[in-house]
């Protein structure tokens, strides 16, 4: 039978659904190379400036506990919105519309004028209108997907109908991602339940037996016959009580991801300085410290890793490195939050191998793997003789080009 060839109208139509077919298809891969919210998202709308030919792109997304919007991720923004975070805030024309339900329809999403754009003749690129793609999963209100282009035209129902189907895909991507996320918030709840019934069947027996037998020692000590000796010993039984009190209870807080007890007493760098002026109050060792830069909100995790990393490195100055100075800055820096620890005591080889719990084992290990945890690096510079330096970098969470009211 001879085949004959498709109409040319049957053609184009063929190639224009392959054609879309391959930029879903390139748009889905983008958003499934990642569960995380924040990568997912900005390589997905990067893909679909590329691959629709647009300039600039964002993504407002509402955010499921306070219920404001926020720019989730951007594309190319024109330096009028990009060196201006304050445009790029709060409701605009688009939001107010899709908020109230009415963003719906190719009349409400085809060619908006920006109002973030509004007023502005320098820093636009020439762009001056956007489509609004509103987001939905399972009937609930997402976000906006803004799409733009400097020779921007009036979009076809075919341009409208393949927008809508890539905003199917960010909705689609966003819900797994934050199903995702619950679902591992789950898992870490499990987990400090078991540690928590661990704790109190294993350390909070074992701790409160010590402090029994301190208590013990300590009526004995107070008898006549021991009264030339009681003075110091009960000062370290004292000691030893009040540090397996404070062991148990530490113990529990870090289960539950709570702040170290010095840090919800204090601020960090107070907390720090604390355990600073400890170390010179019962040691030797002449200690200083420094805060230098303004101050940013950290989270847990990161507040936590800077206080931990700076007793442990304080401890190992006192313990195994015979230090008589000890030098402690915390710097808030462009990006990020610094800690640095310089001692001058005996120093070590740190390629050499060191059982644990001298100073090189679990507590340096602990100290690298606390800083991967929270986002940053941590680097130790040592030699025989030379003294001890522990520095330590965290990132602030980078946030994407602008962030969240």
């Amino acid at each position: 039978m001879e085949k004959r060839p498709l109409p040319v109208s049957n053609a184009i139509e063929l190639r224009r659904r392959n054609h879309e077919l391959s930029i879903l298809n390139a748009i889905a891969s983008a958003l499934n190379s990642s569960v995380e919210l924040d990568q997912a998202l900005q390589t997905g709308l990067a893909q679909v400036a590329e691959l629709l030919g647009l300039h600039t792109g964002w993504l407002w997304l509402i955010n499921e506990e306070t219920g404001k919007t926020y720019l989730a991720a951007s594309q190319n923004l024109p330096p009028a919105l990009q060196n201006n975070p304050r445009r790029m805030k709060g409701v605009c024309h688009c939001l107010d519309t899709y908020l109230e339900g009415d963003l719906e329809g190719a009349a409400n999403v085809n060619v908006l004028t920006c109002s973030r754009l509004s007023g502005l003749v320098d820093g636009t690129d020439g762009l001056r209108y956007h489509a609004s793609i509103p987001l939905y999963a399972r009937g609930k209100k997402m976000g906006v997907l803004n799409v733009a282009s400097t020779d921007w035209r009036e979009l076809s129902p075919d341009d409208l109908r393949l927008l809508y189907t890539i905003g199917d895909l960010l909705s689609i991507a966003i819900e797994r991602s934050r199903l995702f996320a619950r679902s591992a918030q789950i898992s870490i709840v499990e987990e400090r339940n078991r540690l928590a019934r661990e704790i109190h069947d294993t350390l909070a027996q074992g701790f409160t037996g010590i402090i029994l037998q301190l208590e013990g020692a300590e009526q004995v000590l107070s008898q006549e016959s021991y009264a030339e000796l009681a003075g110091a010993a009960l000062e370290h039984i004292d000691k030893a009580r009040s540090l397996a009190r404070n062991s148990l209870q530490e113990a529990r807080r870090s289960v539950w991801n709570l702040l170290p007890g010095p840090l919800e007493r204090d601020t960090l760098d107070g907390a720090i300085y604390e355990a600073v002026k400890e170390l010179g109050t019962e040691s030797d060792v002449e200690a200083g410290f420094a805060c230098t830069g303004d101050p940013v909100p950290l989270s847990v995790e990161a507040q936590t890793c800077l206080l931990r990393v700076a007793q442990e490195a304080l401890a190992n100055a006192r313990k195994h490195a015979g230090a008589r100075h000890v030098d402690v800055t915390l710097a808030y820096e462009t990006g990020g939050v610094a800690l640095t620890i310089r001692d001058d005591g005996q120093g070590f080889d740190p390629t050499a191998p060191r059982p644990a719990g001298q100073g090189g084992g679990f507590g340096l290990i602990g100290m690298r793997e606390r800083c991967q945890l929270a986002n940053g690096v941590f680097t130790l510079e040592s030699a025989p003789g030379q003294g001890t330096v522990v520095h330590v970098f965290l990132w602030l969470r980078k946030p994407l080009p602008l962030g969240e009211d």
